[in-house]
């Protein structure tokens, strides 16, 4: 960690003695090694380079294209290869999206379901047993998304497809060369048939994605004004899956003032929920919709894309809510070699909760299991953290980031640290 936060001071202090601005034109690109820090993943090492072909320069920071490339590991297991492609030119006046990932997870956090009603007892995390919170989940998807806007108006519609195929199990520590005694909390769930044994292993997913939206933003990557809303309905229907077809209602608000010159507030307020009553596979049920996709995954409730500073994947619910509250402050903007670059910071509280449990039948769990693992669901119950980040910016477009968040509750864990890239929202 230490080399990693060396190499971010130096490329800031090196940065530093120069500051104009220059319009972009023509081909340029961001390319750096993919080094960098998530404490739920490990160190990442890799490379990854994203290609922007800029047009007319009035539409500058906006791109014409942009082609993301990359191919790196964590040192916890997990391995991204991904290519994406997102043009505003491609087909005229609709911004299209194609992702293809394949994104391995050898010791993917399973904490159970429903947030504070599983608890979460560090203490079984032995010597013997490191993997008790850990299972294997790997992850194909295939992406592509349209939106459009009506007119000359701000809203817009939004429709997509998706596949993703998951192959889940337990982490095999005999190659990760791990000590391993008694089961897992991922093996305990099946065992007491709260995982049942149709989706114990994983599966395929075939999704259709359709909705509106409102967006008045400036710019995509780091918006000093406007709204974006989008209410999005992601279904899985039977005639295509051929196992849990299921249906997911997103609402989706975010918003961004200048406050001053360079000094912003930014907030984002996200409701996902089931629709009907059919059951959604415990491997789907991490996943966030949203109408574009940045990161490589996005899943939660936890980790460094919903709430920072809180175990991922600790909140899993039937529907959830979160939000992020974020003031950020561009105080340093320069030019080198011909290229535009700030630097920046921020300061967050990100908060959300369980708004529908998944069901549970802990019937035929003991007396002893039930007092280890579980207490009484109390609705309305938050999952806090606040803290303070770094950004770099590249061309307005390519964003270097570093967030660091304390969990208020421990029962949440302690505290978390992400050095990667762009803005949360």
């Amino acid at each position: 960690m230490k080399r990693i936060v060396f190499v971010f001071c130096f490329f800031v202090s090196v940065l530093s003695a120069f500051s104009q601005k220059n319009v972009k034109q023509g081909l340029t690109f961001g390319a750096l090694p993919a080094v960098s820090y998530d404490s739920d993943l490990g160190f990442q090492y890799g490379a990854l380079i994203n290609f922007y072909l800029y047009g007319n320069p009035a539409r500058f920071p906006k791109y014409d294209h942009s082609l993301y490339l990359e191919l790196s590991t964590y040192t916890k297991g997990t391995t991204i290869a991904r290519v994406r492609y997102d043009s505003e030119k491609l087909i005229s006046k609709v911004r299209t999206t194609f992702d293809v990932s394949y994104v391995t997870d050898q010791m993917s956090d399973f904490y159970g379901f429903n947030g504070f009603q599983s608890i979460y007892d560090p203490m079984l995390v032995t010597s013997s047993n490191r993997l008790f919170y850990k299972s294997q989940k790997n992850m194909f998807r295939a992406k592509a998304d349209f939106q459009g806007y009506f007119g000359e108006s701000k809203f817009g519609w939004i429709a997509g497809y998706s596949f993703y195929h998951f192959a889940v199990d337990t982490v095999n520590n005999g190659k990760l060369n791990i000590d391993k005694t008694g089961e897992t909390l991922f093996e305990k769930y099946k065992n007491w048939g709260l995982i049942n044994s149709e989706e114990a292993s994983g599966g395929s997913i075939n999704y259709f994605k359709a909705g509106l939206k409102y967006d008045s933003r400036d710019q995509l990557a780091c918006p000093t004004k406007g709204i974006f809303t989008e209410a999005v309905v992601q279904t899985a229907p039977a005639f295509v899956n051929g196992s849990f077809p299921h249906t997911k209602l997103a609402i989706i608000h975010r918003q961004y003032f200048t406050l001053a010159k360079d000094l912003l507030f930014a907030y984002r307020l996200d409701y996902q929920m089931s629709l009907g009553n059919n059951h959604v596979p415990f491997y789907a049920q991490s996943l966030l919709i949203t109408s574009y996709l940045s990161a490589a995954t996005n899943q939660g409730l936890g980790g460094k894309s919903s709430i920072r500073g809180i175990l991922r994947n600790r909140v899993i619910g039937d529907d959830v809510g979160f939000g992020n509250f974020e003031f950020r402050y561009k105080f340093l903007h320069f030019e080198f070699m011909k290229q535009n670059f700030y630097l920046g910071a921020n300061v967050f509280f990100d908060t959300g909760l369980i708004l529908k449990p998944v069901e549970m039948n802990l019937a035929n769990l003991s007396l002893a299991d039930k007092n280890t693992y579980f207490k009484d669901y109390a609705s309305g119950q938050f999952h806090s953290a606040a803290g303070l980040g770094l950004k770099i910016g590249w061309n307005e477009n390519f964003v270097i980031s570093a967030d660091f968040g304390k969990a208020f509750d421990k029962q949440d864990g302690e505290k978390g640290f992400y050095l990667g890239l762009n803005y949360l929202f």
